[in-house]
């Protein structure tokens, strides 16, 4: 799959595109801590039926890393919505997990005319819970300080994947291939963990969108749990969840074999 960098707002995105023009357009917006390889799956899933467009968010993954101290939900719907300008993309099917939700409903709002459907994993749009914010604040320092070992990463992996996933043998190659992945990323990723923990409550956006949207959560999500994807179903104006069994807040990766065929039947019947 073609890689580029493509600059925009005074930054360098990462992009992984599968650039073929004549197909519709699955954008996709990755989680905090797992960049764009977490669909990976899907693409192949997907490949010849859509064009598919993986970026990488300012301060993550392959993109620029950036010494500010907090990176914002608005400051990565406006560098992705830049960067859908330079690609020229139309009629979006935007597929987005955990963070990638907070930077999507505001692209949304801020551009729907662009956008067709919106799948959100393992996402919401509320802000942190503020009974917990202390700790995840503390989590935070530690990664940032230390980087992700030993008590960050056990936390960032107890978040990320659901308690069934993790005790599972079948599933211990998918553990420790993110777990490996988890703590090769630099501390320098602080200013995006801090955007994420601080971001402001966007439900007040969800009733501005207006196309059909799927959100999937695990029933093991202690991070994002299902009756927030209720909630936010609740605002808006066509929608449907997905509550999946035995898993947690990486239901795209934890069980792709439930996830991806109900992605698709979701897109199918809502083709233009």
């Amino acid at each position: 799959m073609p890689r580029s960098i493509i600059p925009v707002n005074g930054t360098n995105l990462f992009v992984e595109d599968s650039a073929e023009p004549n197909l519709p357009v699955m954008l996709c917006l990755h989680s905090l801590f797992l960049d764009s390889r977490m669909f990976e799956g899907l693409a192949a899933f997907f490949a010849g039926q859509y064009r598919v467009v993986r970026p990488e968010f300012r301060g993550q993954g392959r993109s620029d890393l950036d010494d500010v101290p907090v990176i914002t939900m608005d400051q990565c719907a406006e560098d992705i919505l830049a960067l859908i300008e330079k690609l020229e993309l139309t009629n979006i099917h935007l597929i987005v997990q955990s963070m990638g939700g907070d930077v999507g409903v505001r692209m949304i709002a801020a551009r729907p005319e662009l956008f067709t459907t919106l799948t959100l994993l393992g996402s919401s749009v509320q802000e942190e819970d503020r009974a917990k914010i202390e700790r995840l604040r503390a989590w935070v320092q530690r990664a940032g300080e230390m980087g992700f070992i030993n008590k960050a990463l056990d936390e960032t992996m107890e978040i990320m994947l659901g308690a069934t996933t993790r005790s599972d043998p079948g599933k211990a190659a998918l553990v420790a291939l993110w777990q490996d992945r988890i703590s090769a990323v630099p501390r320098r990723l602080l200013p995006a963990m801090k955007g994420v923990i601080e971001r402001d409550d966007a439900l007040n956006l969800l009733e501005r969108i207006s196309i059909p949207a799927l959100l999937i959560n695990g029933e093991e999500d202690i991070q994002r749990p299902p009756e927030w994807a209720r909630e936010c179903a609740e605002r808006l104006k066509d929608a449907e969840v997905f509550i999946v069994e035995k898993a947690g807040h990486s239901p795209l990766l934890e069980v792709p074999e439930v996830v991806l065929p109900k992605v698709r039947d979701f897109l199918h019947a809502h083709r233009s």
